[in-house]
C-alpha cells in the first residue's frame, strides 16, 4: 500500500490511470472503512486497523467530517484500491508527511505564484476574452483590496509586472498557518495558477465552481474557438478531482 501511494504521488494522473488498468493495483483486502476518534483527532481505519501514510504516519484528520470524507474514499473502492481515484487521501498523505513538519517551502511556493498571479495579466484581445477575464478576475482583485488590504497592479501580455511589497505582504498575512488549510491552499494555487483565487476560495469569497471557472477563463475561451481535445479534457477532469479534494479540506478542516 505504501509503494502504491508513493508511486501515484509522482506520476501523471493519466499515466496512473493507464497503469491501473493494466492490473498493477492491489486488491481490496478490507470490509469496511471508518474513523476512530482519539484526543480530538480522527484516524481512518480499515476493519478497525489504522491506515498509515507512505511515511508510516497515522492517516488522521483534524475534524470528524474530514475524517469521514477520507474514509468514504476507501469505502468507495471496489475490487481494487486505485489511488488515482482517491485524491482526498493523496492530499491528506501529502499534508501529513510533507506540510506539517515543513510549512516554510510550501509558503514560499505560494508566494512565488502570488508575485506573478494569473489574475494580474490581461490579454490585449480579443474583446470577448478581455471581458471574460475582467468578469471573473476583477471581483477577486477588488475583494483582495477591500478584505485583505492588498492593492495589486495589472499588466498586459506576459511581461512581468512588479507588485507593491505592501500588497504582497498583506496577501501573505492572509495565508493560513494550520497545515491542513495551508496544504489545501497550496494545492488550489498550483492547480489554478493563482494564489489569489486560492485565498478567495479559502476565505469563502468564491465558490468551488466560481474558483475553477476563474482559473480557466483562457482555456475555456480557446476551447470555444478551436474545439475540445479529448486528452486535455481527461487531464482537466483529473485536476478538477484534485481541486475538489483541496476545496473539501478547506471546507471541512475548520469545522
Amino acid at each position: 500500500m505504501r509503494d502504491l501511494f508513493e508511486t501515484i504521488a509522482n506520476e501523471d494522473p493519466i499515466a496512473a490511470a493507464r497503469r491501473g488498468a493494466r492490473g498493477a493495483l492491489r486488491r481490496r483486502f478490507y470490509d469496511s472503512a471508518a474513523i476512530d476518534e482519539a484526543d480530538g483527532n480522527f484516524s481512518v481505519t480499515l476493519d478497525a486497523k489504522p491506515v498509515r501514510t507512505p511515511a508510516r504516519r497515522m492517516l488522521t484528520a483534524p475534524t470528524r467530517a474530514l475524517g469521514q470524507a477520507i474514509a468514504a474514499e476507501w469505502q468507495a473502492q471496489r475490487d481494487v484500491i486505485d489511488p488515482a481515484a482517491m485524491p482526498l487521501t493523496r492530499l491528506a498523505n501529502a499534508i501529513i508527511d510533507g506540510v506539517a513538519d515543513s510549512p516554510g517551502p510550501v509558503v514560499a511556493e505560494i508566494e512565488k505564484y502570488l508575485a506573478s498571479d494569473l489574475s494580474f495579466y490581461r490579454a490585449g484581445g480579443p474583446q470577448q476574452l478581455r471581458e471574460g477575464q475582467a468578469r471573473h478576475w476583477d471581483p477577486i482583485l477588488n475583494w483582495a483590496a477591500e478584505a485583505l488590504g492588498a492593492q495589486f497592479t495589472l499588466g498586459h501580455g506576459v511581461v512581468h509586472v512588479a507588485q507593491p511589497e505592501a500588497a504582497l505582504h498583506a496577501a501573505r498575512a492572509a495565508m493560513p498557518t494550520d497545515p491542513w488549510r495551508l496544504g489545501a491552499l497550496h494545492a488550489v494555487t498550483t492547480l489554478t495558477g493563482s494564489a489569489l483565487i486560492a485565498l478567495a476560495l479559502a476565505r469563502g469569497f468564491v465558490t468551488t465552481d466560481e474558483a475553477w471557472a476563474a482559473a480557466h477563463v483562457d482555456e475555456d475561451w480557446n476551447m470555444e474557438q478551436w474545439g475540445h481535445d479529448e486528452l486535455a479534457l481527461q487531464r482537466r477532469a483529473f485536476r478538477f478531482a484534485e481541486f475538489q479534494a483541496a476545496a473539501t479540506v478547506l471546507r471541512l478542516s475548520a469545522e
